[in-house]
This record gives structure tokens, C-alpha cells and sequence, in this order.
């Protein structure tokens, strides 16, 4: 189930009459070979690639060892390719540092594409604690922003946080938001289906979708807790969690001892994502979820941007930029980073006015199309990409 954005985006770029070549790694033994890096064509890019085993339900420390791999191999790799313009797109901010090699060794320009506060997201979750790495990381944040033609924040949270960490650095160069992708044409002529109740063995009154990773900043066991309440109140809203990750079954558990699982809480095992956009069509709301840290609060998860495409109101539990379009232009629900009875109560008459989601379906999809499609984000990052070829 993960994002297309760089290859959507890459696939754009080559539409517009470009040359691009794709740097990237993968863990599918199906491509593992004798070289060290292989290439294939396909949609007109070129895309380079090299085996690296990697999990995210590996330790943090073996996962570092993977991103200090690839990276020391990309600088090696970029170096031998010609190219008049560099696109590096995080996480983690490390991916950065071949960007930064073929600047210094060919003058060559490049755009830093921050998908994530990286550092300051990890650091405030406590996944960095050393002192001394802390501000290594924060001081290769600032040289990659200072050595950058122009930066690209996934959201407006995000660009305040560079901008106002960052503003000497940014008041000289581009800081352009660029959102995620709203795949519009994956989530549109989907044909009705029973995927749902084939799945669970009923139809429920009201269905709500998490299609993504089982990992400690999503803090599923804030769904457990949902399901758990509701279940009270009103049995007929169901929540399906599809999806892997280091977490799963420590919530399988938890779902388990909160008397939940299997019935109005149904884990089930990641789809492809050609199968996501049924998913969608089957069920009544999708969501978003992070653990209560305001930083996470600046995230572009591609759950957001998938379930506006879907055509489908959005649920999310925390404030910052999503909330604010939610409220704004009506496109889903936003709950409290910690439930009480009465938001929970409020939430449950929500999902009774049928009106009201009908309403927030449209608008959703409006608001994909017009804000959030492949067209507008391209033609967004091509005139970055002119401004600065030009000077």
C-alpha cells in the first residue's frame, strides 16, 4: 500500500518532455542480482536500482545501517550520471547527503523535498535520545537547506517549521509546498462490490477504513479504544484495520483484551495497491491516525490524500493543518487527541447523519481534484525547476 508519488511525479516530469532518471533501493528478492545496481525502463524514466534487505519491523539501529548503505551507494552512483537538475525527496533527511556529494563534486543544483519534519519528528518521539546525534542531525538539516536550490515541505506545517527554525537560510531561496498526491484516476470507475462483507461476514450500518502501517507513531490502540466505546453506544459502526507493521500484534492483543476483535474491529492483512481503491468504494470513511506529539501534527500521510481521492470524508484524532482543512472546507470528522465520553458520543451521531457524509463525499472529492491532483503537483515542481535552471 505504499505512495507513488516520486514515480507519478517522475512519470509527469518525462510527459513534459524531460530525461529522468530514478535512483532508488528495493527489498524484493525477485530483483536481487549479482550487480550492484540494475536498471530498468519503463514509462520513459530510467529508473536504477539496488538490492537492500530492509523491514520496518527491523530495529532502528539495523534500519540506519540500510539508509547508511544506500546512501554511501548513491553517491558513488550519482556521481558517474550526468544530470542538469537533482530532485532528493526524504525520509529521511539523510537522503540528502548524495545530493549534497554531487553538488559539491559536478556544481550540480538540487531540490530538497521534505516529506517529514525530520529531525525534529523522530527526535520528539524519542527514537534519537543521544545529545550528540541530535545536533549532527540539526546540523545536517541546516547545510542541506542552506546547500539546496530550493525546498519542497509536503504541508504548511511543515514549511513553518523550516521557515522559522531556518529564516535566514529560507528568506534566499523557494520554500514551495507541494502536497501529496490524491491519485484521482486510481480511485475513480471502480465497480461496486462486497469486498467488506466478504471480508468481515455482514454489512455494517457504518464502516470505518485505516489502510496503513501498524507502527508506533500511528497509535492504532487509539482505534481499539474507539471500537471499544462505541461498541457501548452503538454496535453498528465497525472499524477495519488493513495493514502490517512493527505494532500489529501488540493491537491484535490489545484489541483481544478490550473484548473487540472480530467484533466491531476486524485487522486484517495488507492489499495491493490495486485492491486499496475497492476498499474504498465498500466503506464509509477512511482515517488517519498519529500518537498526541504536536510535531507529527505537520504529516502528509498518503491515507489523507487516498481517501479525498476516494471520494470519502475523512477521519483523523489530532490538530495542525489536516484539522484545519477538515473544519474549513467540511471533509470529515477531527476527533480529540484523547476521548471523552462526550466526543465520543458526538462522533456516534455523526456517523447517523447520512446527509451530512453524503455532502462530505463530494466536497472531498472536489478538494482532491482541485487542490491535491498529479497535474497541479507537476506543474508546480516544473516551474521550480525553470526558475532555477534559468539563473
Amino acid at each position: 500500500m505504499g505512495g507513488t508519488r516520486s514515480y507519478d511525479l517522475a512519470r509527469s516530469f518525462v510527459e513534459n518532455g524531460n530525461s529522468v532518471n530514478v535512483l532508488s533501493s528495493t527489498n524484493d528478492n525477485f530483483h536481487k542480482t549479482k550487480n550492484r545496481w540494475s536498471i530498468i525502463e519503463r514509462d520513459g524514466l530510467s529508473v536504477h536500482y539496488i538490492y537492500l534487505p530492509y523491514d520496518n519491523q527491523m530495529s532502528y539501529t539495523k534500519r540506519m545501517l540500510v539508509f547508511v548503505q544506500f546512501l554511501y551507494f548513491a553517491s558513488l552512483k550519482l556521481i558517474k550520471l550526468d544530470c542538469d537538475i537533482l530532485l532528493a525527496t526524504s525520509t529521511p533527511l539523510t537522503i540528502g547527503i548524495p545530493a549534497l556529494v554531487k553538488k559539491w563534486k559536478h556544481k550540480t543544483p538540487f531540490v530538497f523535498e521534505a516529506r517529514d519534519v525530520w529531525p525534529e519528528a523522530v527526535i520528539a518521539i524519542g527514537a534519537i535520545k543521544n545529545k550528540i546525534m541530535q545536533k549532527l542531525l540539526y546540523r545536517l538539516e541546516k547545510i542541506i537547506y542552506k546547500q539546496a536550490s530550493a525546498i519542497v515541505p509536503l504541508s504548511i506545517d511543515m514549511k513553518r517549521s523550516v521557515v522559522s527554525r531556518y529564516p535566514e537560510i529560507c528568506k534566499n531561496k523557494p520554500v514551495v509546498v507541494i502536497e501529496n498526491i490524491s491519485e484521482i484516476d486510481r480511485f475513480s470507475n471502480i465497480r461496486e462490490s462486497n469486498i467488506l462483507e466478504n471480508a468481515i461476514g455482514f454489512k455494517p450500518r457504518f464502516s470505518i477504513l485505516y489502510a496503513g502501517t501498524f507502527g508506533r507513531v500511528n497509535g492504532i490502540e487509539y482505534v481499539v479504544d474507539l471500537a471499544e466505546r462505541t461498541l457501548v453506544s452503538d454496535s453498528s459502526i465497525v472499524f477495519i484495520l488493513i495493514g502490517e507493521g512493527a505494532m500489529k500484534e501488540e493491537i491484535i492483543q490489545y484489541a483481544k483484551e478490550k473484548k473487540v476483535l472480530n467484533k466491531n474491529l476486524f485487522i486484517l492483512d495488507s492489499v495491493s495497491k490495486q485492491e486499496l481503491p475497492v476498499w474504498y468504494k465498500d466503506i464509509d470513511i477512511g482515517s488517519s491516525f498519529v500518537i498526541p506529539v504536536k510535531e507529527l501534527w505537520a504529516n502528509a500521510a498518503n491515507k489523507f490524500f487516498d481517501t479525498l481521492a476516494a471520494s470519502r470524508p475523512i477521519l483523523i484524532n489530532h490538530e495542525g493543518w489536516q484539522a484545519e482543512v477538515i473544519r474549513a472546507d467540511r471533509l470529515g470528522y477531527v476527533l480529540p487527541d484523547v476521548l471523552t465520553d462526550e466526543a465520543v458520543t458526538d462522533f456516534v451521531t455523526y456517523t447517523q447523519n447520512q446527509n451530512l457524509i453524503e455532502q462530505q463525499r463530494i466536497k472531498a472529492f472536489e478538494k482532491a481534484k482541485n487542490c491535491y491532483s498529479l497535474e497541479i503537483a507537476s506543474q508546480k515542481y516544473l516551474k521550480v525547476f525553470k526558475d532555477i535552471v534559468k539563473k
